[in-house]
């Protein structure tokens, strides 16, 4: 039996200067309990199977052994290979490996289904190091001649519960006949049912099982609140109203995406709401610390922020956090809503969940075991209607979250739209 690592700190592990300074950056102090258990094998060349759910740290887990092995930009195929069941999935994996690769010139995309391959395939083209893909893009691409696998010298399977829930064994198989035989494997699963111990044993060679249980609880004073959205727009009149409460004296704002980030940061500096700063992947690294030591000494009311960015982030007083998107990878619900009711003083987390996160909203109560209480939205915010384009969204989300569920769901968008459908052509 293997020795497990007693790492009490991440200069344990002996990572590279670039990684240690990306860990310092995004706030990571002590490793987690899988991260002490996985990454000293996985450095040393031993296969692993991770059995975590999410909020244990176990995205890290992989990612700074995959990161400390391609160490620096080299050719123009892939040597590392991460596959991930879902696009929202990859493009997190795809920004958490990003955001810990800041200090290298390592080269790391995303490649996943939904959207025209030519953009990816030009991607691959310029050269790339990891590949963070779907099972179904990273075979059609492959097929294309788009994708070359010959260097591809560490695979991780992530999710491998949902990927079996949702049928990819007989894909996986086939990416596993076109890769390289000399490889390091490592799969990561919340679960271990029997589909996956099939899988794994198919694929690794003498791993050593890592299975830790859950660690994502919210803070005990932290007081959670949800308020359900109809629409964007409502969203943003809510978040008016609040901020109109001298109570909200320091406000952190966290949103799904850039774009969304940007966009609250404009209304709030438009309205005069309060002095305000935004953090994001595409903020320099000196204009974060700017703005975050702004925040910490009292200058700015509010920081709006992307996940990544704000991991770590140690403010005292922080009196409420305003989780205006859900987060779909749930571990960030536990990292966000930490960030208030800190050092023994209490905090207000409220959360806006239009109809398409209720699905990631009951995931996050199922992982933190608590049942996050609804307020009525108030009577001064005005509820508007929702944008034809915006209910056709929300409709093909919830199809794809039912559908992930249940992959015979045939799609109620679509049965829908067939059901509008006349014969003969409109004059």
């Amino acid at each position: 039996m293997p020795k497990v690592s007693a790492a009490k700190s991440f200069d344990d592990f002996k990572l590279n200067p670039q990684l240690r300074r990306a860990v310092e950056d995004l706030g990571y102090t002590e490793p987690t309990e899988i991260q002490v258990r996985a990454i000293p094998p996985l450095l040393s060349g031993q296969e692993v199977i991770g059995i975590a759910q999410t909020g244990t740290g176990k995205t890290a887990a992989f990612l700074l052994p995959i990161l400390m092995k391609v160490r620096y930009a080299q050719g123009t195929e892939p040597r590392a290979l991460i596959l991930a069941p879902t696009k929202e999935l990859v493009v997190q994996l795809a920004d958490h490996a990003t955001a810990l690769a800041r200090h290298t010139d390592l080269r790391i995309t995303a490649l996943y289904g939904g959207v025209g391959p030519k953009t990816q395939i030009a991607t691959l083209d310029e050269g790339v190091d990891v590949v963070v893909s779907t099972p179904g893009r990273f075979m059609e691409l492959y097929l294309k001649g788009a994708l070359k696998t010959k260097k591809i010298a560490f695979l991780v399977i992530d999710e491998a519960d949902r990927m079996m829930d949702m049928g990819f064994m007989p894909q996986l198989r086939k990416i596993l006949e076109v890769i390289p035989v000399k490889r390091q494997n490592a799969l990561f699963s919340a679960t271990f049912p029997p589909k996956v111990e099939q899988l794994s044993a198919e694929f690794l060679e003498f791993p050593l099982k890592v299975e830790v249980t859950p660690q994502a609880t919210p803070a005990r004073q932290v007081q959670q609140t949800v308020y359900k959205v109809p629409n964007l727009k409502t969203k943003i009149n809510l978040l008016e109203h609040l901020l109109a409460d001298s109570a909200f004296t320091r406000v952190m704002i966290f949103t799904r995406t850039r774009q969304n980030a940007d966009n609250v940061f404009k209304f709030i500096e438009r309205k005069k709401l309060g002095p305000v700063r935004v953090i994001h992947a595409n903020k320099s690294q000196n204009a974060r610390i700017n703005a975050v030591n702004q925040f910490r000494d009292g200058a700015l009311r509010v920081l709006v922020s992307t996940d990544v960015t704000a991991r770590g982030i140690d403010i005292a007083k922080v009196s409420h956090v305003i989780n205006f998107d859900v987060p779909i990878l749930y571990e960030d619900y536990v990292h966000r809503i930490g960030r208030t009711g800190r050092a023994f003083s209490e905090g207000e987390a409220i959360t806006f969940v239009s109809p398409a996160e209720e699905y990631h909203l009951d995931k996050i109560q199922k992982l933190i075991r608590e049942t996050i209480p609804v307020s009525e939205i108030p009577p001064g915010v005005e509820i508007t209607e929702t944008p034809f384009a915006e209910r056709q969204a929300m409709a093909r989300e919830i199809d794809d979250q039912r559908r992930q569920e249940d992959p015979t769901f045939r799609g109620a968008f679509h049965e829908r739209k067939g059901k509008g459908k006349v014969k003969g052509k409109r004059r």
